[in-house]
């Protein structure tokens, strides 16, 4: 059988896009293999969303060389923001790729694996065993579309693709269009597919998920909350990424109402000042995020809040940094993932004077000594604690201790008590004895078949910030 190797860099929405890769191949008779060197078609999936994301696909590409030349019948493709950023350069680049397929062409594809597997089918099987080998050293991506014993657990839906906001940094409106959302119905019928192949969690995303609104009759995303939640077989709720633009009561109100929805929020602030969030093109001020927190809150008192912050984007200031520094150290985020500035090509910021990058460096550094701290004091408050979590696999660093997810996505580790793994028992439920800015870890205290009751994480501490002007906090 013909064998394909799917490689994601980048967002949950790449992911959504690796997982219809991988059952589509399936359907033209392909096996998914686990590594590179044995498959017959490689598939990389591509971010751009900062330089070292293109540079890193660029990178796995031109590796993939070797693999092609070992073999003239492999197939080298590539997908995702990349392909549609670079389809009219990208074989020039790179001379061996056969395949270009930006973020519109996935149905495209499937329908070439159909038309290359003949051509292909005994390449993985054929080989001179004396010619085995394995690349030298990977380079990033998670390999998400390949199918590990608990990758079916949390399946990841597309809600939407684009985005129809155009920040000023930000590169996915040129290379994934305009927001074009989903109908409700279709997306109805891909969570109970997923649900019946063995999903426990459903996972919504999109580039702004919340601003969804269904093509025929202007349902917006907290209806399709309720929908989703409607189908029995979901277990769990989870929605990313959100734009604090279209937080609203209504959707605070859904998710208090909805058992099955896991306690967590991301919302991506990108910056503490005024100023700053009015040159990235944000359409909000700090005032009316925290107000917007703040109403979501006081519906849902034991969400956890999740983030995004960028540093050194062209004309940020020290008091600019500074107020970012601020909201970080009131302790409202539970994880914030943090980045230097990268210019994209095409974007309105990548014209302007950037920020000199030792500058940059050092405001980083001194960004992740503030909000680390805030993480691991969000961690340590579970312990002594039991959390439930679903199981997502062997952890990377240690294969005999699990990796899970707690409902407010936080990592827990803990050891295997088993040598096989029981998917009719996917939860786990482990007694916290320790926290690290990474996670939680503990002991395995049991296995369950199904989520039954919902286990809100630890209350957060209450929020204040005392706001004076747009100049800055106190």
């Amino acid at each position: 059988m013909a064998r394909i190797y799917i490689e994601t860099h980048g967002c949950q929405m790449n992911e959504a896009d690796s997982q219809y890769l991988a059952r589509r191949a399936a359907a033209a008779g392909f096996e998914v293999a686990e590594r590179p060197e044995d498959a017959a078609v490689l598939v990389l999936n591509t971010c751009t969303v900062r330089d070292n994301a293109e540079t890193r696909a660029y990178g796995r590409i031109n590796q993939w060389k070797t693999l092609k030349l070992r073999d003239p019948r492999v197939k080298v493709v590539v997908a995702g923001c990349l392909a549609e950023q670079d389809r009219d350069r990208m074989q020039t680049i790179s001379p061996h790729v056969d395949g270009v397929f930006g973020t519109k062409d996935l149905k495209r594809l499937g329908d070439q694996l159909d038309a290359w597997r003949g051509g292909f089918e005994p390449a993985a099987d054929d080989a001179d065993p004396t010619l085995d080998f394995a690349l030298e050293k990977p380079l990033g991506g998670d390999g998400a579309g390949v199918a590990g014993p608990y990758d079916s657990l949390r399946a990841f839906v597309n809600v939407q693709r684009g985005c129809s906001y155009y920040c000023t940094f930000c590169i996915v409106p040129h290379v994934r269009g305009r927001f074009d959302h989903r109908p409700l119905g279709e997306i109805l019928a891909e969570v109970r597919e997923k649900t019946a192949a063995g999903a426990r969690e459903i996972m919504l995303v999109g580039q702004t998920v919340n601003a969804y609104k269904e093509p025929a009759t202007g349902a917006d995303f907290a209806d399709l909350l309720h929908e989703v939640a409607a189908i029995e077989t979901v277990e769990r709720i989870a929605f990313i990424s959100s734009h604090p633009k279209d937080l609203n009561e209504k959707l605070a109100i859904a998710c208090a109402a909805i058992p099955k929805m896991n306690p967590r929020f991301h919302l991506a602030l990108q910056s503490g000042s005024n100023p700053v969030l009015r040159r990235m093109n944000r359409k909000y001020t700090i005032e009316e995020f925290l107000e917007r927190i703040a109403v979501f809150r006081s519906h849902n008192p034991a969400w956890a809040f999740t983030t995004d912050l960028i540093v050194g984007f062209p004309g940020e200031t020290e008091e600019d940094f500074q107020r970012t520094l601020d909201v970080c150290a009131t302790g409202m985020f539970a994880q914030a993932y943090m980045f230097v500035y990268s210019p994209r090509r095409g974007t309105p910021a990548s014209h302007w004077e950037q920020i000199p990058a030792d500058v940059a460096r050092d405001r980083f550094v001194r960004l992740v000594g503030v909000q680390d701290p805030q993480v691991s004091a969000y961690h340590a408050r579970k312990i002594g604690t039991t959390v439930r979590a679903l199981i997502q696999g062997p952890s990377r660093k240690d294969p005999l201790r699990y990796s899970a997810k707690s409902i407010d996505n936080v990592t827990v580790n803990c050891a295997l008590v088993e040598d096989e793994p029981n998917l009719s028992e996917p939860w786990i439920d482990v007694r916290i004895e320790r926290a690290h800015v990474w996670g939680v870890s503990g002991t395995l205290v049991g296995r369950a078949p199904h989520y039954d009751a919902p286990t809100r994480p630890i209350a957060a501490q209450p929020l204040t910030i005392n706001l004076l002007t747009e100049s800055g906090f106190r």
